[in-house]
């Protein structure tokens, strides 16, 4: 398997920090980001010459470009990028203020956005690339009291899904990542909690924001071997565009289309009737 040059962001635990590691282990190279400065120098005091820290919150739209070119100059190129960095905002719909539901697509929808932009002029330019969007099972199917996440991540799952359309032709290859429950800090201290305070969704979105605190840390999935996953999903000559990781995520994927097709049989004939008769 011939080297190749990562840029990851959010590398600080998780995914990225297990990424990072198990990539550096192998022999590529890294240029994973941080939102505290003395993480990315203790990344790259760690691992120079074949990893380098670069200093990135995504949502500073202004950083986002320098932070790019700056993994290039590093890495000379970059062969695969990760859309790793994100958080959970859970609550009822209802309830979730607005200015945090501002800063959940901030982060998780516009935040990718911009490394996109920023990198696949490089990617363009070289006919050649891998993007991994880490979005969720919550990204296509949605579960109550996750109702704002769930919508930040369909949004990266439709971007993804466009951009492999968009760039197949280019040689440049798109995989959405959509797991289920691992062992990082996202049900925990990454997460933020609007606690129900309407008792009508006590029952739905209450029971389930207590299940999902109740296994932080208890989670099935293991994330180093998710980046096993995504490093084996890298190196195929046709990915697929999505790949749920763990089983209740292969096991949600199948039960959201299986019962969307059962929709569509059942409800066909009044969704065809909305045209033009022929």
């Amino acid at each position: 398997m011939s080297q190749k040059n990562w840029f990851i962001t959010g590398a600080s635990s998780g995914f990225g920090e297990s990424l990072s590691t198990l990539l550096l282990a192998k022999g590529d190279k890294v240029a994973a980001t941080f939102r505290q400065q003395k993480q990315a120098d203790e990344f790259t005091r760690q691992n120079s010459p074949n990893g380098v820290g670069i200093l990135l919150d995504v949502s500073d739209v202004t950083r986002v470009p320098g932070a790019v070119q700056e993994a290039i100059v590093a890495l000379g190129h970059l062969d695969v990028v990760v859309n790793n960095a994100g958080y959970g905002s859970l609550g009822p719909i209802e309830e979730v203020e607005e200015e945090e539901v501002q800063r959940q697509f901030d982060v998780n929808v516009f935040g990718p956005l911009r490394v996109l932009r920023a990198v696949l002029p490089h990617l363009r330019g070289r006919k050649s690339g891998h993007i991994l969007n880490i979005t969720s099972i919550g990204g296509l199917r949605a579960f109550p009291g996750v109702g704002i996440y769930n919508a930040s991540k369909f949004a990266l799952e439709g971007i993804g899904e466009s951009l492999a359309l968009q760039l197949a032709p280019l040689g440049i290859k798109v995989t959405n990542i959509e797991p289920s429950g691992f062992r990082t800090k996202w049900a925990g201290e990454s997460a933020t909690y609007t606690k129900p305070k309407i008792a009508d969704y006590e029952a739905t979105a209450g029971q389930n924001l207590a299940s999902i605190q109740g296994y932080s840390g208890q989670q099935p999935g293991d994330p180093d071997r998710a980046a096993q996953a995504m490093y084996d999903v890298v190196q195929l000559e046709n990915p697929p565009v999505h790949l749920p990781l763990g089983k209740a995520a292969v096991k949600g994927a199948r039960e959201k289309f299986e019962g969307l097709l059962k929709e569509l049989a059942q409800y066909a004939e009044v969704g065809d009737s909305a045209d033009f008769p022929e």
